[in-house]
């Protein structure tokens, strides 16, 4: 039985009762956290919506990610103008996900948009993936006609790029397939920081099995220890900011149960729902007590914040199960 087949899309399925991430922007602020003079993650003032990220050097500034729609995309350009007088020369995709690439036709066309070559050619159906992004829009989906055009990266890369901003470079890594087949690192080795979109939360995080299974994902995250020994803090693309290394551990442990529990229930005959009982559920009562005390950073009401993201992680640990399930019922 293989079970590191990368799917040519993304999983379609959802279980029952399935909410996932609020990406809608309505109510979205991006707030300013400085690593060192010239690095910024900004942060989305209502997790679990998207977070962004600037980084300057002598002679540029590099935005991470472009946003969900074009008035996303003038608000992080006008950070860039706010907290730089650097000109802003590159675009990062850390994955083809419209939330994070749909803004990219904002930017003028001087801005260099860069990913890895997977996400690129990822970015192939506008209409499929407004139609799959939609899902998580909350009822503010129109907000998405907007997107006519799906601007794809300039310049593409394999495993690894270099950008050279003035006396700061910026390292382009990509592990190989996590959340989706493309999956980029933004990493800044002067603050020891990376931006890890949708490949890598906060300890604690539900993560999500769109375009594969555990067993790849594992294998990325192992060449992310690696090849970043001296990484410290991780802004994802969604929820607060965390510990690098514990976050790689933590996810590490919740793919290799997932994979194991998983297998055995395919071996055994057993039905989704059988396995989607069989399987350890870590949020099946309290969220991570790591996790809660970073949401505390949020100026929203805690308790909301609390059960919206245990609900949350409930939501994409039952789709993890089912996307593994189907992956290996076809092997």
């Amino acid at each position: 039985m293989s079970t590191s087949r990368i799917p040519d899309r993304e999983i379609a399925e959802r279980p029952a009762g399935y909410g996932g991430p609020n990406l809608s922007p309505v109510g979205l602020e991006l707030v300013p956290h400085a690593f060192a003079e010239g690095v910024y993650a900004l942060m989305a003032s209502l997790p679990p919506k998207d977070n962004n990220g600037v980084v300057a050097g002598r002679d540029a500034a590099l935005v991470v990610d472009a946003g969900i729609t074009p008035e996303i995309s003038a608000k992080i350009q006008g950070l860039v103008a706010d907290l730089t007088d650097r000109p802003l020369r590159y675009l990062v995709n850390t994955t083809y996900h419209g939330d994070h690439s749909f803004g990219n036709a904002a930017f003028p066309g001087e801005v260099v948009v860069v990913s890895s070559r997977a996400n690129r050619d990822n970015m192939a159906d506008l209409a499929y993936e407004k139609e799959t992004r939609s899902a998580n829009m909350y009822g503010d989906a129109a907000l998405l006609d907007e997107v006519t055009t799906w601007r794809r990266p300039d310049l593409v890369f394999d495993s690894y790029a270099e950008i050279d901003l003035g006396g700061r470079t910026v390292q382009l890594h990509h592990f190989g397939p996590g959340n989706g087949p493309g999956d980029t690192v933004v990493y800044v080795p002067d603050t020891r920081t990376a931006w890890t979109g949708n490949f890598l939360c906060h300890a604690g995080t539900a993560h999500m099995l769109l375009q594969g299974g555990p067993e790849p994902y594992l294998g990325s995250l192992r060449r992310m220890c690696e090849a970043l020994p001296e990484l410290e803090t991780i802004v994802p693309g969604h929820g607060p900011m965390g510990d690098g290394p514990a976050a790689v551990a933590a996810l590490i442990g919740y793919l290799e149960r997932l994979h194991d529990e998983v297998l055995a229930s395919v071996k055994a005959g057993r039905t989704l729902e059988e396995t989607f009982a069989a399987c350890t559920d870590p949020w099946a009562e309290v969220l991570d007590p790591g996790l809660s005390a970073a949401l505390a950073r949020y100026p929203v009401p805690q308790e909301l914040a609390r059960q919206g993201m245990l609900a949350l992680c409930r939501d994409l640990h039952r789709l993890n199960v089912l996307a593994t399930y189907r992956l290996y019922e076809a092997a």
